[in-house]
């Protein structure tokens, strides 16, 4: 897999509608599609303890035990002792497999036994601090927690009202927190706990000085988790500079689900809105997420398939943080048949039973392939995985 990985990676294309512009990096999946994706894989592992053996306060367990988990990850399995104990922390662990139950649970049970610890939690994009916030919500039920959601694209009006008033969890990008850091809203040095979430894809997203100026301001007096998928050349500096003797935990599978099938369509001709169309009126395409390479382009299909008749909605970095979680709320409730998504507004989104991941553009790259169809195939499930090859 390491040879189509060097040599596939990306390739350049022209764009087919700005002939003698710029070129477009994309990656083609089609050579190693449906077979074995060689990662570094961890052994079979064998959970050793359940949630009730954690030692955390009655009234957590209770919140877990109603929301109906019983065992544990083996990223919380490995990492909830380790953070009880106080220890900074480094997991790296792909998407979807539970990490961020893995830092709240004992984070939250330290902020309830010492009420002047205060948590500030960094991720890369507003979808995955709303999720964030929501597992807090649950975890924290009758526990009189109060947590404080710092994104773009919403009014700033709540969220410094939140800020102002007692909280015990900040949950934020990095743009928005630095925003309200030089208006003097915010003073990090308060908080004694910080997590940085999803670090390869802030890395990607191009946080890096944001997230070194943040580091820089938090109390040195801390408890610092880092979780990632993996960890990138330029991380490196920031792993010396954050923690402290951190407990490394590793906890990959193979990148790509073994429920996924994978394929590509070649349009042969016919145009591939039409092809799209085709697709989406078969009845087993009942939850079908589609990927493009463009906020224009992605409007621009989205008004396509709504006049074919289709439900649909899309995300993208054009849409204000409202009308991207309604979107996501209308496509987890099963209101669209069809969510249409840029990679960027797609980072930390997780959906159960999608059905269908079609990538309408190719990726810009193997990373990029592998995140967007892994949003199919979860907890076990089997899920459908298609390319447009030009």
């Amino acid at each position: 897999m390491g040879h189509y990985y060097n040599n596939q990676r990306g390739r350049r294309q022209p764009n087919q509608g700005n002939q003698g512009q710029r070129k477009i990096v994309t990656f083609n999946p089609s050579m190693f599609i449906n077979t074995p994706v060689q990662t570094e894989v961890t052994p079979e592992i064998q959970i050793t303890h359940k949630f009730s053996d954690f030692l955390i306060a009655d009234q957590i367990k209770r919140n877990i035990a109603d929301k109906g988990y019983t065992m544990p990850t083996p990223i919380q399995d490995q990492a909830i002792p380790f953070i009880l104990e106080g220890r900074d922390v480094i997991g790296i662990a792909n998407t979807g497999t539970g990490k961020t139950g893995a830092f709240l649970i004992p984070l939250l049970n330290k902020v309830i036994n010492n009420r002047s610890q205060k948590v500030l939690i960094i991720v890369p994009t507003r979808e995955l601090a709303v999720q964030i916030e929501e597992e807090l919500l649950i975890f924290s039920k009758n526990l009189a927690i109060n947590s404080v959601l710092c994104i773009g694209g919403v009014g700033m009006g709540e969220q410094l009202r939140g800020l102002r008033n007692k909280h015990d969890f900040v949950i934020g990008t990095p743009g928005r927190i630095l925003d309200f850091k030089k208006q003097g809203k915010i003073n990090l040095y308060s908080y004694n706990n910080i997590v940085l979430d999803e670090v390869d894809r802030m890395m990607d997203m191009g946080f890096i000085n944001d997230i070194k100026t943040i580091i820089s301001q938090v109390t040195p007096n801390r408890q610092s988790l880092f979780f990632s998928a993996t960890i990138p050349p330029k991380t490196v500096p920031i792993v010396h500079s954050f923690l402290r003797n951190p407990q490394t935990i590793t906890v990959k599978f193979t990148e790509t689900v073994e429920g996924i099938k994978q394929d590509v369509i070649r349009a042969s001709g016919k145009e591939k809105i039409y092809v799209l169309q085709d697709l989406l009126r078969k009845e087993e395409f009942d939850k079908v997420l589609v990927f493009g390479r463009t906020k224009w382009g992605m409007e621009k299909l989205s008004k396509s398939l709504l006049s074919a008749g289709f439900k649909v909605a899309s995300i993208h970095g054009n849409k204000n943080q409202n009308q991207r979680q309604r979107a996501l709320t209308q496509f987890k409730n099963n209101q669209i048949q069809v969510l249409l998504a840029t990679d960027v507004a797609s980072r930390g989104l997780d959906i159960e039973d999608v059905s269908h991941v079609i990538n309408y553009d190719q990726p810009a790259s193997y990373e990029d392939y592998i995140h967007r169809i892994g949003r199919t195939g979860r907890a076990n499930k089997k899920g459908v995985a298609l390319t447009f090859i030009d």
